[in-house]
């Protein structure tokens, strides 16, 4: 074999090995993943029985919420395996939204639901004649608060209604 057939089988197969190499690492690489939990901008209301208790727009994650009677528990939309990952959800905008403006909420934890029921905002009850509904959008959601997903420009509304 001569010299000038093993200098170009060599650079074949370092071509080859240096493709492979290549194609192999770009098919492993991970791919982007996209931005979860990124804040999202929403407009919340609060309507009681006789006023609305607050009106206006906030930005909101999901996150750690605490209420007196329910204690500290994650609320970013994964609860109850509803999404697979974290982000922004009514009742972490309620509690965002207590926090910056000075009124309580409270809410019951309930561990076979992963999620809260909203028993009292600003000191209003809803009881046995009533409870706070949310809705999205003009909807009622069909799950919890904690479980249900938020977007961008979304419309949130907790409303005391009556049973």
């Amino acid at each position: 074999m001569s010299l000038a057939s093993v200098l170009r089988r060599t650079a074949v197969a370092t071509a080859v090995l240096g493709l492979t190499l290549t194609t192999a690492s770009t098919a492993t690489a991970a791919p982007k993943r996209p931005v979860v939990n990124a804040p999202v901008t929403v407009n919340l209301t609060v309507q009681g029985p006789a006023s609305t208790l607050f009106s206006g727009s906030l930005s909101t994650t999901g996150h750690d919420v605490t209420t007196a009677s329910g204690g500290t528990h994650h609320c970013d939309g994964t609860n109850g395996g509803a999404n697979t990952t974290p982000g922004a959800t009514p009742t972490a905008a309620l509690d965002d939204a207590a926090h910056t403006q000075g009124f309580t909420w409270d809410g019951t934890w309930y561990a076979s639901f992963d999620d809260y029921f909203v028993t009292s905002i600003a000191s209003v009850p809803g009881g046995a004649d009533a409870y706070w509904n949310i809705s999205v959008n003009g909807t009622p959601i069909p799950v919890g608060g904690c479980q249900f997903r938020l977007n961008s420009g979304d419309k949130v509304a907790f409303t005391w209604t009556e049973l």
